[in-house]
């Protein structure tokens, strides 16, 4: 399986910040330890790809650090010229992972799921929207036609939404915290949203149901799974209370239904804030050495709960 990271560019933040930015390289370091697949560093989008979803405008003020103060607040990092080269890396990490899992099976990027970014804005920590992006550079290269976006941070991809509302060639499902950022919802064609403190069964039943339906009505070419790892009892911005066997079993599902479906898997890391970085690695590390077992063919399908 091909595993692309960009661990490397580096976001310089101040120590004070709460985004876990080490979490990116000690994943990858585990990741290479247990051979879990082909280890690449993806070429940056361009222009060109970034504004498949993004305004013109807001591109080029990325790009040439004309952000406003406010722009700058939301999105929750400072600008530097290292911010734009690590997002376009990000977003390049899951256009190739998207490529790579529709030759192969599978394919993981141990960085995206920026799913705060709207066509004219970041948010929430998200520059530019990877899996928007991807998306549809796969679509113009006829690659995929149909696409399902299973969104399983405990934040709602609420730029996802936005992007493909109305669009009925990309399907978006959202599992997340029901009073969790962000305040405001946008509607996406599936919407589950769970009440603060929902522990391993209520997270459990909400994926199972919702994976089922989305790749029913998706009847994707594609799957983008963004496997956020802040649903854990753990994290700091989470509020719910699943486990780590809970978040494990998550895979499982989507990997499962993703097997019997017959359609490739390309995954996304998303969101990870726990007290403990280890515990943000692990479960996204879990997650990597899933998509690995179904590259290989090792996932069974109906397992069962």
């Amino acid at each position: 399986m091909r595993i692309f990271y960009c661990d490397h560019f580096v976001l310089p933040l101040p120590d004070d910040h709460r985004f876990p930015m080490e979490k990116y390289s000690l994943l990858r370091k585990r990741v290479e330890d247990a051979g879990l697949g082909q280890l690449e560093v993806p070429e940056g989008a361009d222009d060109e790809m970034l504004r498949l979803v993004h305004e013109t405008p807001y591109v080029e003020r990325v790009r040439d650090g004309r952000l406003s103060a406010d722009e700058v607040r939301r999105i929750g990092f400072p600008w530097s010229s290292s911010l734009v080269e690590r997002s376009r890396r990000s977003v390049g990490g899951t256009v190739a992972a998207a490529r790579a899992a529709l030759a192969d099976g599978a394919a993981v990027n141990l960085a995206g799921g920026t799913h705060h970014a709207f066509p004219d804005r970041g948010e929430g920590f998200c520059v530019f929207n990877d899996v928007a992006v991807a998306s549809r550079v796969v679509q113009r290269e006829a690659a995929a036609r149909r696409i399902a976006i299973l969104d399983l941070d405990v934040h709602q991809g609420n730029g996802t939404a936005v992007i493909f509302s109305g669009d009925p060639s990309v399907f978006t499902l959202s599992v997340h915290g029901l009073n969790n950022f962000p305040i405001h919802k946008e509607s996406g064609d599936l919407d589950l949203g769970l009440e603060d403190g929902a522990g391993d069964d209520a997270f459990l039943d909400a994926v199972d149901r919702g994976v089922t339906e989305a790749l029913s009505r998706a009847r994707a070419d594609l799957v983008f799974y963004v496997a956020g790892a802040d649903p854990f009892e753990g994290d700091r911005l989470g509020r719910l209370a699943v486990s780590k066997d809970g978040l494990a079993r998550r895979d499982e599902l989507v990997f499962e239904a993703c097997a019997g479906a017959g359609v490739p898997v390309a995954v996304v890391m998303s969101g990870g804030y726990s007290q403990s970085v280890s515990d943000t690695v692990d479960i996204h590390f879990n997650t990597v050495a899933g998509a690995s077992g179904l590259a290989a063919g090792r996932v069974v399908v109906g397992a069962g709960r």
